[in-house]
């Protein structure tokens, strides 16, 4: 009886490491009139094949001018990267920038550096985030919350390609993998379960759940791809 009490400890234990465990977040923060950005959003497109990595491609606005304007520039990311210069770059703002879990930012072409703050990451969900199977509501679970947690919600187009017509990549092809749309904040986690509603994604496109803390932590993050009626694909949570 001791004994299948251990195993039945063990397998419970396991159980609930699995839980607790979730995707590790990248970010980067690119540009398609940026010269040294193709490789760091090729890098992204290849961590976005991977299963346990929420690949967004976050394209700022500083980089517009009358030579090329990025179609897939977003108000949004240029705000994003600036929230995180008070914690990571402190004035001194680049492109390609690549942020792993929010905590910590490398030149996103530079692929030693990234896959090794990869390996570093060490994610944990204190909040389990879980989408509904009509991809109409996400479910955020009961944890500890720090005050002042978001949610935000990040749309994101798969895959698009677009012919560089002028700036630095004029005559080159940008193939752009999860690059945001939309992103907006939905509401706060004060550590309660809760369920919000969400336009489920079209086809083509993804949405990324993720629960911050105010000091750029993650707390709780998954994604999921539409159609919705597309047979069902397992969350990445």
């Amino acid at each position: 009886m001791k004994v299948i009490s251990v195993i039945l400890a063990l397998l419970l234990s396991s159980v609930a490491a699995a839980a607790e465990t979730r995707p590790v977040v990248v970010e980067l923060f690119t540009s398609q009139g940026c010269s040294s950005c193709p490789p760091a959003d090729k890098l992204l497109g290849e961590l976005a094949q991977r299963g346990n990595v929420i690949a967004l491609g976050y394209h700022i606005t500083y980089w517009d001018g009358a030579q090329w304007h990025d179609p897939l520039s977003l108000r949004e990311a240029t705000e994003r990267q600036q929230a995180y210069d008070e914690t990571l770059t402190r004035g001194q703002i680049y492109t390609p920038q690549m942020v792993i879990e929010g905590t910590e930012d490398v030149v996103g072409s530079e692929r030693s550096l990234v896959l090794a703050a990869l390996d570093k990451a060490k994610p944990v969900a204190a909040a389990s985030v879980t989408f509904a199977p009509d991809r109409r509501s996400v479910t955020i679970g009961a944890g500890a919350a720090p005050a002042g947690a978001g949610v935000l919600l990040a749309r994101y187009v798969l895959r698009r390609a677009t012919e560089v017509k002028g700036g630095e990549n004029a005559g080159h092809a940008a193939v752009d993998v999860n690059a945001v749309t939309s992103l907006k904040m939905i509401g706060e986690w004060a550590g309660k379960a809760e369920s919000l509603p969400i336009e489920p994604p079209r086809d083509g496109e993804g949405l990324a759940l993720l629960v911050q803390s105010p000091d750029g932590r993650f707390l709780g993050a998954a994604s999921i791809e539409g159609p919705a009626t597309s047979p069902p694909q397992a969350p990445r949570a």
